[in-house]
Order: structure tokens, then sequence, then C-alpha cells
């Protein structure tokens, strides 16, 4: 089964807040949410995220059938100079 662009943005979608659902939980903090889309600025898919020193966490989310982690990091790094993370991640599920 192949998937079209409404089902792949559908299933992107779900993981983001799934995965945004399960932080909150595991750093115990109700600020984590996904983050609306910003175009060219983009910041990330999920918001609120920090390091253990404060720092911005920029997180790509990623569902996917075909992996492509270069282009990911990539766009993870682009994110975040836009949103002056220290620290730009991917999460993906294939």
């Amino acid at each position: 089964m192949t998937r079209s662009r409404a089902t792949a943005k559908a299933a992107g979608a779900a993981f983001e807040r799934a995965f945004a659902k399960f932080l909150a939980w595991a750093l115990d903090d109700d600020r984590v949410e996904v983050r609306r889309t910003n175009g060219i600025n983009d910041r990330g898919d999920i918001s609120a995220v920090r390091t253990i020193r404060g720092g911005k966490v920029v997180i790509e989310c990623k569902n996917v059938a075909t992996l492509a982690l270069p282009a990911w990091l990539r766009e993870a790094e682009v994110e975040r100079g836009n949103d002056d993370a220290v620290v730009g991640v991917v999460m993906h599920k294939k």
C-alpha cells in the first residue's frame, strides 16, 4: 500500500502528537507541545524542550517509509538556527 500526501501528513501529525505527549510525561513538563509550522522559518516540531542547563532543543519528527537521515539532520540544523537553540535532533519512526 502506498501513502497519499494526506495520509502521510496525518501519520506525521499523529506521530508528533504522540511524541510530544510522551515527552511532556517523561520530562514532567506540561508546556511541551507540537509547534505550528512557520514555513521557511520553521523552528522544529516540538516546543518547550530544554537541555539540563536550560538551552533550547529543536526536535524534528519524521514518520516515514524511507530513511533520509542526512537531509533530516540538515533540516534540524536549519531549524536550530531559526530558533536560536543549542541543539537540533531528529526523532524518526520507520
